[in-house]
């Protein structure tokens, strides 16, 4: 073959891959806000076909050939094609070692599991849920062992969300930063608490929906692009180059649960609506890595969600949707979503606190696939760790480890990429400011164009260009570290 034909014939495959996993993407969006509870059968099949199918497909022999004549072309270092050639051998070579029919299981298993899960939290009742759960332990350490891991089978699975990323490099990064958050924590916990009773009143669903497309618009989100849902977990889906979808949960006692909820899914959305949509289906169209997404959704959440400057100009929005607000002051709402405080539930957490969570889900995980920790044992387990790191008991089973949807998806070694998130954004901030010394004035104004242009620049438009830690290092100037989170957070919850 010739290699001038090869790199098109790419192109093609993978854009008419993706006209299938964007098919099956809104099946599975479907299946969480609409689907009856009598579909999941079907639907399991149908999740299952499109897996196989997209898999048989591009771990054809003649793509191998296609790879390898584009590698031999020697693309420009730098350029997309490069980019997307580096990306497919990666995804090839790891696609061909695992079989079709595993995939299928695979795809099969989750969506029966995902449906079981949400019936299993409703009732607490981990019981129902553990059969579906042991069956993708046991369908992700079979992928895992294809795949190839050095020694821990973690690793394998970690590198699905993270590339470059290790556990080795994982567990250091939290034994270094526990003892500061832990600090931290204790300090923030012993100031006086925020009377949560003064936001007392009825939040109707309706009025709740209006404002957080309030804010959405403000930040950037285009509805014409995209749509709000509810689920029973939040959680945000591109099914296409213009087509993003949010979804959230709503308290009608407090609506600060929803608000949030929809200001990390937009800050997903935005980083799906930026990439570039001529590209979608080749990884220079695509995220870089959850680590880098996490970024975007914990940055638009916390930093800018929950600062002192978006309040200052949304209370008295608030108040037009939910009039008792009026009695209180920016102020007021300030404090009361910075409250250092103890929880059971993960999306709901503290920033100071947020992080313990996610390790005591990555100690879980890791403790599961070294063998360490049996199905049957994990509530106990759980609930054991839960009090030594967080100091409450936990009383039931949805507010302990059913409380996130990612098990029942069989998606293990992305819980990290959420801390990695918060790093990520506590640097990507800080950078933005110094490059963009207007920044905090424009935001101050209610104005957060600027931070989202420089977001497109530096993050959203190079797709996967770059390396997940490249990326980062080339928008800011340098590598993540620590320093910038742990700043953020002594002078948000300590400093103030």
């Amino acid at each position: 073959m010739s290699t001038a034909d090869a790199y098109p014939k790419l192109i093609a495959l993978t854009r008419e891959l993706k006209l299938l996993q964007d098919a099956a993407a809104l099946l599975s969006w479907d299946q969480e806000t609409q689907m009856p509870r009598d579909g999941v059968a079907w639907r399991a099949e149908q999740m299952a076909w499109f897996g196989g199918e997209v898999h048989r497909r591009f771990t054809a022999p003649e793509v191998g050939d296609w790879i390898a004549a584009s590698e031999a072309a020697g693309a420009e270092p730098g350029s997309d094609e490069a980019a997307n050639v580096r990306e497919w051998r990666h995804a090839y070579d790891r696609a061909t070692r695992v079989p079709a029919e595993l995939v299928e299981a695979f795809e099969r298993t989750r969506a029966i599991a995902k449906s079981a899960w949400a019936a299993a939290r409703e009732a607490s009742d981990f019981a129902a849920f553990a059969p579906h759960l042991e069956k993708l332990i046991d369908l992700s350490r079979r992928k895992a062992e294809y795949w190839g891991h050095g020694g821990r089978t973690y690793d394998a699975l970690l590198d699905e969300f993270e590339r470059g990323a290790s556990s080795a490099r994982l567990t250091a990064l939290f034994a270094d930063l526990r003892p500061e958050l832990v600090a931290i924590a204790a300090e923030a916990l012993e100031r006086e608490p925020f009377d949560a009773g003064r936001l007392a009143g009825d939040y109707p669903v309706e009025r709740q929906q209006a404002f957080n497309r309030e804010v959405a618009e403000a930040v950037g989100f285009d509805f014409a692009a995209g749509r709000i849902d509810a689920a029973v977990h939040p959680f945000c889906t591109g099914l296409g180059p213009r087509d993003t979808r949010l979804t959230t949960r709503y308290d009608v006692a407090d609506f600060r649960s929803s608000l949030f909820g929809v200001l990390h899914e937009a800050g997903h959305g935005l980083y799906d609506q930026g990439l570039r949509g001529e590209c979608h289906g080749q990884p220079v169209g695509e995220a870089v890595s959850l680590g880098v997404h996490e970024s975007q959704s914990r940055l638009w959440e916390n930093h800018v969600g929950r600062s002192r400057a978006f309040w200052e100009t949304w209370l008295p929005r608030a108040a037009v949707h939910f009039p008792h607000l009026a009695r209180l002051t920016p102020e007021d709402l300030y404090r009361s979503v910075n409250q250092a405080e103890r929880s059971h539930i993960r999306v709901e957490a503290d920033e100071v606190t947020y992080d313990l969570h996610i390790m005591l889900r990555y100690e879980m995980e890791t403790a599961i696939f070294d063998g360490g920790l049996a199905v049957a044992d994990i509530p106990g387990e759980w609930n054991r760790r839960f009090e030594d790191l967080l100091g409450l008991k936990v009383r039931h089973d949805a507010e302990g480890c059913l409380q996130d949807i990612h098990w029942s998806l069989g998606i293990f070694g992305y819980f990290p990429t959420y801390s990695l998130g918060n790093l990520n954004a506590s640097h990507l901030m800080a950078a933005a400011r110094r490059q963009r010394p207007d920044l905090d004035g424009q935001m101050a104004a209610g104005d957060y164009s600027g931070l989202l242009d420089w977001m497109r620049e530096k993050i959203h438009r190079p797709g996967s260009r770059l390396l997940p830690e490249a990326l980062i290092a080339q928008a800011a100037g340098s590598a993540a570290t620590p320093e910038a989170h742990l700043a953020h957070l002594r002078s948000r919850y300590l400093g103030d």
